[in-house]
């Protein structure tokens, strides 16, 4: 991956969850501008602050070997998936979540961005706002009522 597509990832990622620049830098222990640098494709980061990032944007890193010939494993965020993540009723339901599962509510956001983002790539089409809430209403039910 080159560093344009980084940067673009690391942005994508960051606005899924409705932070700024300046909090996902103070988490990670970075300056503001090293960060803003790196959303805009510029710098040579080290695999240290990589995880570090990938750590504060509630995500792991994943380094890997590919045949260069191969398509691109990990597919960028649908932009209405990333509209929606920012939404009102988006951050309630996460914040709720968080609330009934006892955990950090940046942490159930990135969870449940990244289930809804599983989810809509396997039914391998473009997905509305509308399809969003239904599936973010799925997903809270599951994991905020399991079943016994």
């Amino acid at each position: 991956m080159d560093h344009v597509e980084l940067g673009r990832r690391l942005r994508r990622r960051r606005a899924a969850l409705g932070r700024t620049v300046a909090s996902v830098a103070t988490e990670a222990g970075l300056s503001v501008p090293y960060v803003a640098n790196l959303e805009n494709g510029r710098g040579n980061p080290t695999v240290d602050v990589l995880d570090r990032l990938a750590d504060a944007l509630g995500t792991r890193l994943v380094i890997g070997l590919a045949d260069p010939t191969a398509e691109p494993a990990i597919a960028a965020l649908p932009p209405s998936l990333v509209n929606f993540s920012q939404s009102r009723r988006f951050r309630r339901e996460a914040g709720r979540l968080a609330a009934v599962l006892e955990e950090d509510h940046r942490a159930v956001h990135a969870m449940l961005v990244d289930a809804l983002a599983a989810v809509g790539g396997a039914l391998r089409r473009d997905l509305r706002e509308a399809d969003w809430q239904r599936l973010l209403d799925a997903v809270v039910l599951i994991l905020g009522h399991p079943s016994e």
